[in-house]
């Protein structure tokens, strides 16, 4: 078990490790700030032993500074920005374009989602219990349809699905029967195959995940690898980094609005061209595959 650590025995352990620290009061206010776990998240690739998460000495490479993985931290906390940004656009488009089509092939019935004709009956089975619970029917668009409409057991799905989570969505997706009507979703965004689509969808639920929560991204790995598709041909390493997984973004951007899909290339390419620390520009060049474009 260990304890919880000082300011200055994190400051020291970090020294004792072989960190480079100029200057220690910046180092104490960074540390207070996004925390010394999270810090050695950036610290990982310049140990001895990376990429092994196993017999971890700590110890790192000579020299490494502080600024080393400060500008690391800081290039991940703008990606981050950055992807969540454009993952909203296309998490609200996928959500949009589901409810609209599948609606509009059940048209007389507004709650499909728990419908045995319609959803696979593990979906229905738990779904008061994941997805429509006390604490969904308190926001105020379901709470509101339910005073309006007291009989009603759910809110038609163009409300309850804008209020499930994206996690959730997915599922639904996954639970319809119909594989005509999942396959014309795919068709929507040009993909003609249902199980590209689908690692495709599952690409965007874990980065959006992923980003919202504060994950590390530069040596994230994705537990479902990519397929190969209209997305890019991925190979056994970028089917599973944040390489790949940017294509995937690029991919439903471009499918959605051509000019957001220019606007976040050129944030992307201005991000990159911005990151000055050379050690940084090789971390990120080696782990991700970012073509960094350094001497």
């Amino acid at each position: 078990m260990k304890y919880a650590t000082t300011i200055e025995e994190q400051i020291q352990k970090l020294k004792e490790r072989g960190l480079l620290i100029d200057d220690e009061e910046k180092a104490k206010e960074v540390l207070l700030d996004i925390g010394y776990y999270r810090f050695g998240s950036y610290l990982f690739p310049y140990e001895l032993t990376y990429p092994s998460k196993k017999d971890r000495t700590h110890k790192l490479k000579n020299p490494t500074h502080f600024e080393d993985a400060l500008d690391l931290y800081y290039f991940d906390s703008d990606l981050r920005m950055l992807l969540l940004r454009y993952i909203t656009r296309i998490e609200i488009n996928l959500r949009t374009y589901i409810t609209y089509y599948v609606s509009n092939q059940y048209k007389d019935n507004p709650c499909w989602f728990v419908d045995e004709s319609v959803m696979q009956p593990d979906f229905i089975d738990s779904f008061d219990t994941e997805i429509y619970t006390e604490k969904f029917r308190k926001h105020p668009v379901i709470s509101d349809h339910h005073k309006k409409y007291p009989d009603d057991t759910y809110a038609p799905a163009w409300k309850t699905i804008e209020h499930m989570t994206f996690g959730a969505v997915f599922q639904l997706f996954l639970s319809i029967t119909d594989k005509e009507v999942q396959s014309a979703i795919a068709n929507h965004y040009n993909v003609d195959k249902l199980t590209i689509f689908t690692s495709y969808f599952n690409a965007i639920r874990y980065l959006r995940n992923q980003c919202a929560h504060g994950d590390v991204l530069f040596d994230m790995k994705f537990a479902m690898p990519l397929k190969s598709g209209p997305a890019g041909k991925f190979n056994s390493f970028t089917n599973s980094t944040i390489i790949g997984a940017i294509e995937v973004v690029k991919f439903f951007l471009k499918q959605i609005s051509v000019h957001r899909y220019q606007d976040f290339c050129k944030q992307l390419d201005t991000l990159l061209d911005g990151v000055e620390n050379d050690t940084v520009a090789e971390i990120l060049n080696d782990i991700t595959g970012f073509d960094m474009n350094f001497a």
